[in-house]
């Protein structure tokens, strides 16, 4: 259809001079998706903070959804895949907050717009998102966001074979490399499949979780990473068995 209108835009140039140029520039500009980078890393910064005080109590923080819908895939694309982005924009502007619906300054809803695109995948660009560029950008599916590089206090997912450790302690020996993974409040185990590792780390507090009954087993941990001099360690909010045997 593009092709077909710049082909006419051309046909035509010769008698309509400036109106066939300004057409085409629409036309090239109407073609845009929000996978262009349609905002900046600081507009979404400021929308963060703005989503975090007036959204995120019936969104919750990742945008997942609680007494307010998912802001994210794939509800996300159910709802505005195929739709220019102003009907986000309008959905967010006229509803939100719930208790105070349209009152907040449009500058502001625009920086919400930006975190919510960041949020489903779509990385920043150079420009700033306008009011007037609303019209002309085109909603896509959203993509996963990348997960955080992995660090200290880091929450990570590994999978290993659980050992007695001196002490009293456990260890997870030939553990995979850790993998980022979001906190949310419930999720089921990715568990990183591929050969065994060569981490070990202690799992502080293994005790709570009667590790004496998966002793020799592959298990899939999910937790904080805290690196220190001398060791890795894991605290445990997620703590499942993979097999009954290491050798698996």
């Amino acid at each position: 259809m593009v092709a077909r209108l710049l082909l006419l835009a051309v046909a035509l140039g010769g008698a309509l001079g400036g109106e066939v140029t300004w057409c085409v520039a629409r036309v090239q500009e109407s073609t845009r998706t929000v996978a262009e980078g349609v905002y900046t890393e600081a507009q979404a910064s400021r929308g963060a903070e703005a989503y975090d005080a007036a959204c995120s109590g019936c969104h919750r923080a990742d945008l997942g959804g609680n007494t307010g819908p998912s802001l994210k895939a794939p509800r996300f694309a159910r709802a505005f895949a195929g739709k220019d982005l102003k009907a986000l924009f309008t959905k967010i502007a006229t509803t939100m907050p719930r208790n105070m619906p349209a009152s907040l300054a449009d500058d502001v809803y625009l920086d919400i717009v930006a975190h919510v695109l960041k949020e489903n995948g779509f990385r920043a660009g150079t420009r700033e998102l306008t009011a007037e560029a609303l019209e002309t950008i085109r909603v896509v599916a959203g993509q996963p966001k990348p997960p955080p590089p992995v660090g200290d206090f880091s929450y990570v997912e590994v999978v290993g074979c659980l050992v007695p450790g001196p002490e009293r302690t456990w260890l997870l020996t030939r553990a995979t490399e850790p993998a980022s993974v979001a906190p949310p409040a419930s999720a089921a185990p990715s568990a990183p499949t591929g050969p065994p590792g060569t981490n070990t780390f202690h799992l502080i507090d293994a005790m709570a979780y009667a590790p004496e009954a998966h002793n020799g087993h592959k298990m899939y941990v999910r937790g904080l990473l805290v690196k220190l001099a001398s060791e890795a360690r894991l605290t445990i909010s997620v703590f499942e068995m993979v097999s009954p045997s290491c050798s698996d």
